[in-house]
């Protein structure tokens, strides 16, 4: 069935009503968890070690465990945007990075790996490359930008999960200068199809399921923000970052979702007018897709940011001939 679907006043009420419901119900599973690591506090004056048994000494499974130690990197250490846009990460011991409570994200990962080793998982840290904005879109830097980690969880090879501590603990600005605190489980065992929209890992041997083929392609891609996990977008059209198309013809897009029901407005942001406001516009959702189009008159190159319910989920740079 095909809806065309426009935005209502009445909407946004009843839609945050809903996802609140919908988010309380996937977090379900792990409640007591995150309130027992919630109550333990930031933990002062103890090495790595000791906080390790304290946070997943109530729980026995080993994907609670590893959630525990998620929680408690993810509450109690800043990213430190500084050393991060500098490429500085001395900081990598982990027992210096609970002391001084910040890391990049190779410190993050370190961390999140000796914590979870301690607790006898088995947990590997992974190299890669993320995109931070539209100005990454077809420059791949020198060196990996960014690290995560992946968990095992039994002896097969699709046994491991994506865990992203960094990302977990918050987000910064477009130039990497401030971090804001903002804890975000998505990035926890990941759902991959998503996850691999944002990163890349420098060894394909740790690409856990489908993703781009090689780091060129991927750096090729729409810059992806966290907001696809809130609507389980698992594969984006047009694919590549850097449109081009001639001025007075439309340019179509898909969003693929699994969460299209929870859709009620599609908007754009023309610019990088940081005081632009998002105009909504026209879609229709066929097929688990959300279909949409904007016209371009003037030749000129546009960054847009695409919105679903007000928030960002992919910017594109649009060249128009």
């Amino acid at each position: 069935m095909i809806m065309m679907c426009f935005s209502k006043k009445c909407f946004p009420l009843f839609l945050l009503i809903f996802i609140s419901a919908n988010s309380f119900a996937q977090s379900a599973e792990y409640k007591a968890v995150d309130d027992y690591v919630k109550g333990l506090g930031s933990l002062d004056s103890m090495n790595m070690g000791t906080i390790s048994a304290i946070v997943t000494k109530n729980f026995a499974d080993n994907k609670l465990k590893a959630r525990a130690i998620f929680d408690w990197v993810a509450f109690n250490i800043n990213f430190d945007a500084k050393a991060s846009r500098y490429g500085d990460n001395s900081v990598n011991i982990s027992d210096d990075i609970i002391k001084l409570r910040k890391a990049t994200s190779f410190g993050y990962a370190a961390l999140f790996q000796d914590m979870c080793s301690a607790a006898s998982i088995r947990c590997l840290t992974v190299d890669g490359f993320i995109k931070k904005s539209t100005d990454d879109i077809n420059e791949k830097p020198d060196e990996f930008n960014h690290s995560w980690d992946v968990v095992q969880l039994g002896q097969s090879p699709t046994d491991w999960y994506y865990v992203d501590p960094t990302w977990g603990s918050g987000y910064t600005d477009k130039e990497e200068k401030k971090f804001t605190k903002a804890y975000n489980d998505a990035y926890f065992f990941s759902n991959p199809a998503i996850f691999n929209l944002q990163h890349f890992p420098d060894n394909t041997a740790w690409l856990l399921g489908s993703g781009a083929k090689t780091v060129k392609d991927f750096f090729a891609m729409p810059l992806v923000k966290n907001a696809v996990f809130d609507f389980g977008i698992t594969n984006v059209s047009p694919i590549t970052g850097n449109v081009k198309a001639k001025a007075g013809k439309s340019v179509l897009f898909s969003l693929t979702s699994n969460k299209t029901s929870e859709v009620s407005i599609v908007s754009v942001i023309i610019g990088d007018d940081k005081k632009a406001q998002p105009k909504q516009i026209n879609y229709s959702i066929a097929n688990g897709a959300i279909n949409f189009s904007y016209k371009f008159d003037d030749a000129d190159s546009y960054p847009i940011a695409i919105l679903i319910n007000g928030k960002e989920v992919l910017d594109y740079i649009i060249d128009i001939e």
